[in-house]
């Protein structure tokens, strides 16, 4: 029998094809999952490591019946936050504000990018209430 084309293995290609999009199907879901968490990580440490050096009032203004914001209590609050949930920023106090810059990153895992780590950096700001307690 002559045949003018054979047909055989184009099931075998289009096989492949299909796996190709399915492991970059699973690599969207899964790596764009962790893009959003990671994002979301970062601006969540911000702003409990801001609300944790916002927190820090003066002792020895206490004794004196005032409530003023301490900021380097404050900002080793906030940078202690941070170092207990493993991230790295910048903390910055001026009055009664409290700024916190969270900067993390998270390994991809299935998507073949050229850079693999997520990156995020959320800023959050917290400002102490207590300077309003004065008499």
């Amino acid at each position: 029998m002559n045949r003018w084309r054979s047909d055989e293995g184009t099931i075998s290609a289009m096989v492949a094809v299909l796996a190709l999009a399915l492991i970059a199907c699973a690599g969207l879901a899964y790596d764009g999952g962790a893009i959003i968490s990671t994002h979301a990580a970062a601006r969540d440490v911000a702003t409990a490591a801001a609300r944790a050096g916002a927190q820090q009032v003066d002792p020895g203004a206490v004794h004196q019946g005032l409530a003023d914001l301490d900021p380097v209590l404050a900002e080793q609050a906030a940078q202690s936050f941070l170092a207990a949930a493993g991230m790295s920023g910048q903390v910055t106090v001026a009055g009664a504000t409290v700024t916190v810059t969270v900067h993390t990153s998270h390994a991809m895992r299935l998507l073949p990018l050229p850079d693999r780590s997520i990156v995020a950096t959320a800023s959050a700001t917290a400002v102490s209430d207590v300077l309003g307690a004065r008499p």
